[in-house]
């Protein structure tokens, strides 16, 4: 599984899974197996906001901190995610 960064943010692992890159660009957030059971899917619009599609496990305020991370890395994050995918950012056609 491709990780966005090799640090946890707020105790989760965030990636995606190279089976995932055909839908538009988003973050699983794990803390140990980085599989997609009782992890969080947020999806990520072009202007950094997210749309939580699954909280899984975490916290109201872990949701909270890594929508916040994501909000202030996602530029970085993307150049990442095209590297397996041809989709872009969340709601652009």
């Amino acid at each position: 599984m491709p990780k966005y960064y090799e640090f946890k943010v707020c105790g989760y692992y965030l990636y995606y899974t190279a089976s995932c890159v055909i839908e538009a660009m988003h973050v699983h957030a794990s803390d140990r197996k980085l599989t997609e059971a009782g992890s969080a899917k947020f999806f990520v619009k072009s202007n950094g906001d997210t749309t939580v599609e699954k909280q899984g496990t975490l916290t109201e305020r872990e949701v909270r901190k890594i929508r916040a991370f994501i909000k202030e890395h996602y530029k970085e994050m993307y150049l990442k995610w095209i590297e397996l995918s041809d989709t872009g950012f969340y709601g652009e056609k």
